[in-house]
């Protein structure tokens, strides 16, 4: 091997090492950063596992909203037809928020009770996020409950 092709192969080495390197740690960044989506029986079950923070979808329930007067803390229960769990949060809520609509909440669960760091709800009174539905529509299939209807995109 001439020194020209020598010099050739280590720049191509460096350049694989250094692809290899980078494409690692997006993989890694990408990977702490993913959120999944679980429903109040998938939770209850322990389906969310080891992860510290993943996202929460349901419909709140009727009846279940509670805010402090001149605070923003806010209690409500999200219920997937079979389980409930508790959600507080101290952000503000959307402007769409209401009792018996669908919600995303990101955050975390801390004894028994979901603490959300964000609260997204539904944009008109038909639709519920597909994820939701999806997720909604597994655990009522075995039950023959009705699932929401989902926009369609």
């Amino acid at each position: 091997m001439t020194p020209v092709q020598r010099r050739r192969m280590v720049w191509v080495l460096l350049i694989l090492l250094a692809s290899g390197l980078a494409t690692t740690l997006v993989a890694f960044a990408l990977q702490r950063n993913i959120a999944y989506l679980y429903t109040p029986s998938e939770v209850l079950r322990g389906e969310q596992g080891t992860q510290s923070s993943f996202r929460l979808g349901g419909m709140v329930v009727k009846g279940s909203f509670q805010r402090a007067e001149g605070s923003l803390d806010a209690h409500f229960v999200v219920t997937d037809g079979d389980a409930t769990l508790p959600v507080t949060t101290s952000r503000i809520l959307p402007d769409m928020f209401a009792e018996g609509t669908a919600v995303v909440a990101s955050g975390q669960l801390r004894n028994g009770t979901f603490i959300a760091d964000e609260v997204l709800a539904k944009h008109d009174e038909n639709y519920v996020p597909k994820e939701v539905a999806d997720k909604m529509g597994q655990a009522h299939r075995k039950h023959d409950v009705p699932v929401p209807a989902v926009e369609a995109r």
